[in-house]
């Protein structure tokens, strides 16, 4: 079998000529986005604010239908099987306010990761403890195990929504301004977590208004703005093109 059919069949999430439309609005959020995305890629999604890079992530994950084209993630339809898709899915969001008197605990909400390998009708058992710990560890935050979740800073917190992805063991992440709120030495650190993620298989679309954020291991760039993807490529050849920089040039204000 030739190369070139091998990567096809290894394609994980495809997007044909996709637009999505927010209910009640008439212009597209997305329109007539085409990508093919591989398994093991990552994959950084930069555009100024407004660009539709959010609007992306919650259309791959089935959060918004899509109005018209065709999308797959596993080689499933994503409207009709989203559920399916999600499980297998670790999808960090950004901008997730949190109650400050809410009095779920750190380690509960990053257990709620694992909803999709437990099941909804059953208890959390000694591994899937484990996991927990394990993802807290990772990030740094296993010394807030028991710690309620709203009295957390909002980088803390940022960490505790990356654990609860990696708790979930997906295939792919879904990580939407995984550095906001961080300061440079969590940036530094998620980073490096970030790379060795990638290295260790999964597949991952990371989305960033910040060009300086882009991780080393990344290799795959989309830019994107108004709604459209304006570039994409190698992070090299991308990078070298100076398409970024034009697309964020052209809404510097809004940033």
């Amino acid at each position: 079998m030739r190369a070139e059919q091998m990567r096809m069949e290894d394609e994980t999430i495809r997007l044909e000529r996709v637009s999505t439309v927010y209910e009640g609005e008439r212009i597209p959020a997305i329109r007539e986005v085409d990508i093919s995305v591989h398994g093991g890629d990552f994959v950084c999604i930069v555009g100024p604010n407004g660009s539709g890079k959010t609007t992306l992530l919650e259309t791959i994950n089935g959060i918004l239908r899509y109005t018209s084209g065709h999308g797959s993630v596993f080689g499933m339809e994503i409207t009709s099987n989203g559920s399916a898709i999600r499980k297998r899915i670790g999808y960090v969001i950004q901008n997730f306010e949190i109650d400050p008197l809410s009095p779920f605990l750190c380690k509960n909400v990053v257990m709620s990761g694992r909803t999709g390998k437990i099941g909804l009708l059953r208890f959390p058992e000694a591994d899937d403890w484990d996991a927990v710990r394990e993802s807290m560890i990772r990030v740094g935050m296993e010394r807030w195990w028991s710690r309620p979740i709203g009295k957390l800073s909002g980088g803390e917190f940022q960490k505790i929504l990356i654990a609860r992805a990696l708790a979930q063991e997906p295939d792919v992440y879904l990580l939407d301004e995984p550095y906001a709120n961080l300061d440079i030495r969590s940036r530094h650190e998620i980073s490096e977590l970030l790379t060795e993620i990638h290295v260790a298989g999964p597949t991952l679309l990371m989305v960033s208004h910040d060009v300086s954020s882009i991780p080393s291991s990344c290799t795959h760039i989309i830019v994107m703005d108004r709604g459209s993807i304006v570039g994409s490529g190698s992070a090299t050849e991308v990078i070298e093109s100076g398409v970024i920089d034009k697309a964020l040039g052209m809404r510097r204000p809004n940033l």
